[in-house]
């Protein structure tokens, strides 16, 4: 008979095999589980677990950088962070005033606008952009639902230099809000991405995939202008106008062969970096956006008509009326008395009667076609938003009076920049070329894509015709003349003065009120600068062209000529010794 201790191991035995099968079967059932959720259910599985710790969005390239000729950077964007919220996850916060209070301290805001962000039933931005320091303080504190994603950042490195030429854009780098930020803006700006975000189970950011920056990123702008010139003519133009306590000013600067446009100021200055600062007004370009009558800056465009017509010769003079001339039940003034003047003269002295009488001769509709030659009246075509096109009414509507006021500019209203390539095209022996200031467009890789230039160029007047104005003009600046305070000592400075009276708005002039330029080309021989300068409504230290924007003028075309290594023209002392011996006078 089987022993008790035999029955007693069997029974051990069986019992062993019975819980070994148990075991066997379990991991048999975890096999079969796990090889049914490794291939079964594979794909359901991932999709609910992205839905919990994954999510896809969209990530936004850089914007294109605007620069001068020479690559200076005059708008870039930086990398920078946004402070955003995903409601979902925020809901398992547990003390909400505790994070809003921690988030609003690192961010330097308002807890309470924090606190509402975090109790946002949507997606929502607690404040973008930030430094990316600060957003990585932001995300040390591991509070549920608080994202930091990568953000861009619009700088504009030069603060005010060029500002209303530049522009601004708006706070998600994609929109342009004024100046060539916004003429471009489909140039400039980014695309977007789709980006998958994998989170673990704390709420921590594991995998993040999207396009290269590169291939999302805008394409990038290179200016005409040179922002060492830029400078140099919001410096002098700032100057003028602060002396003077003029309430706004212009200056243009620009190649008269090519059309390029150098320089293109305005004060008061315009700070991108801080857009919602300052006014409609001092945002706008006045340059290519402000109407002005120009005075007697436009005489010499109808003493240009009158000798092109064949109506009037090199050798005329004028009879001046010894200061006084009635026509049409008005009498128009001279500043000085003058009887007999040659044609050089009536530029020189800048005689309003001998103009009037030029005007008669050759009659208010071919004064009217040769302002409209030069660009009058009419935009342009310049690569900016924002231009006016002046006004140049009908000659059908003017009058005797009209006609010989419209004659030395007033009752005709024209833009700085419009100014600027009338005066190219007598320096550029008659031929007007158009300006334009968007030289190409690059790719972010740094592939040339599109190259501009002139929109075009036509002559309106004879080289001859041209040369002999030069040569008046030239007179301007030497001595005697309205606009010696424009000359340089070792270049021939070509110009003329101009002081406008202002209109108000009862349609009447007023008597001490007065809009004062100067616009010229140097040198004479072979310009290389056409520049113009407009200064509002001077209050003090006189307001005549030739005492307010001559030495603006004067200012801007030495440091230019300088900058540009153009080689002196007269044989006299060289400025700068000249500059020097005045110092030591002084002394």
């Amino acid at each position: 008979m089987p022993s008790h201790t035999d029955n007693t191991m069997k029974r051990v035995k069986a019992r062993g095999s019975l819980i070994a099968l148990v075991f066997a079967m379990g991991f048999l059932v975890i096999a079969l589980q796990a090889v049914s959720l490794q291939v079964f259910k594979q794909g359901g599985l991932s999709r609910k677990a992205e839905v919990r710790f994954g999510r896809s969005d969209t990530v936004t390239g850089k914007r294109g950088t605007i620069s001068d000729r020479h690559g200076r950077p005059l708008a870039v964007s930086i990398a920078a962070k946004a402070i955003g919220v995903y409601p979902r996850k925020a809901a398992t916060i547990k003390n909400v005033p505790k994070a809003a209070r921690q988030i609003a301290s690192l961010l330097k805001i308002d807890a309470r606008k924090v606190e509402r962000a975090l109790q946002h039933p949507k997606y929502n931005w607690i404040k973008r952009p930030v430094p990316p320091e600060m957003g990585a303080a932001v995300a040390a504190l591991k509070i549920p639902g608080v994202e930091v994603h990568p953000f861009h950042k619009r700088v504009y490195p030069s603060m005010e230099l060029a500002g209303q030429l530049i522009g601004a854009s708006k706070i998600d780098d994609i929109g342009g809000r004024n100046g060539l930020e916004y003429r471009y803006n489909d140039i400039l700006s980014p695309t977007t991405a789709n980006r998958t975000v994998k989170w673990d189970g704390n709420g921590n950011p594991v995998d993040v995939s999207s396009a290269p920056l590169d291939e999302i990123s805008g394409s990038n702008l290179v200016l005409t202008i040179d922002a060492n010139i830029q400078d140099i003519a919001e410096s002098a133009l700032k100057e003028a106008a602060v002396t003077h306590k003029a309430s706004s000013g212009m200056a243009v600067v620009m190649r008269p062969k090519t059309g390029e446009i150098l320089a293109m100021a305005n004060y008061p200055g315009f700070n991108p970096n801080n857009f919602g600062a300052f006014s409609g007004e001092t945002r706008s370009n006045r340059a290519v956006a402000a109407g002005f009558e120009p005075g007697s800056t436009m005489k010499v465009f109808v003493v240009a008509s009158a000798l092109d017509s064949g109506k009037v010769k090199q050798s005329s003079i004028f009879y001046c009326e010894n200061g006084a001339y009635d026509i049409g039940g008005f009498t128009f003034h001279d500043t000085h008395e003058y009887e007999w003047l040659t044609l050089e003269q009536v530029i020189k002295f800048s005689s309003n009667i001998a103009v009037v009488k030029i005007s008669e001769i050759i009659g208010k509709k071919a004064l009217h076609n040769a302002l409209k030659d030069f660009g009058f009246g009419q935009r342009s075509g310049i690569n900016l938003n924002g231009e006016s096109k002046g006004i140049l009414t009908s000659p059908s509507n003017w009058n005797m009076v009209e006609t010989g006021a419209i004659a030395f500019g007033q009752g005709v209203s024209v833009t700085a920049l419009q100014l600027a390539t009338a005066y190219s095209a007598l320096a550029n022996d008659g031929m007007l070329v158009k300006p334009w200031i968007v030289k190409e467009v690059v790719s972010p890789n740094g592939e040339r894509e599109k190259t501009f230039s002139s929109p075009g160029e036509k002559r309106v007047i004879s080289p001859e015709t041209a040369r002999f104005v030069k040569k008046i003009m030239a007179s301007v600046t030497e001595e005697g003349g309205t606009g010696v305070r424009a000359a340089l000592s070792d270049y021939t400075v070509c110009g003329k003065t101009g002081t406008a009276q202002k209109i108000g708005p009862n349609k009447r002039y007023f008597k001490d009120r007065y809009i004062a330029s100067f616009a010229g080309f140097v040198p004479m021989n072979n310009p290389e600068l056409s520049i113009v300068v407009v200064l509002d409504d001077p209050r003090s230290g006189g307001y005549y062209g030739a005492t307010v924007a001559g030495p603006a003028f004067r200012e801007i075309a030495y440091k230019t000529l300088d900058y540009l290594h153009v080689a002196p023209e007269n044989e006299s002392i060289p400025e700068k010794l000249l500059l020097a011996l005045k110092s030591e006078e002084k002394k």
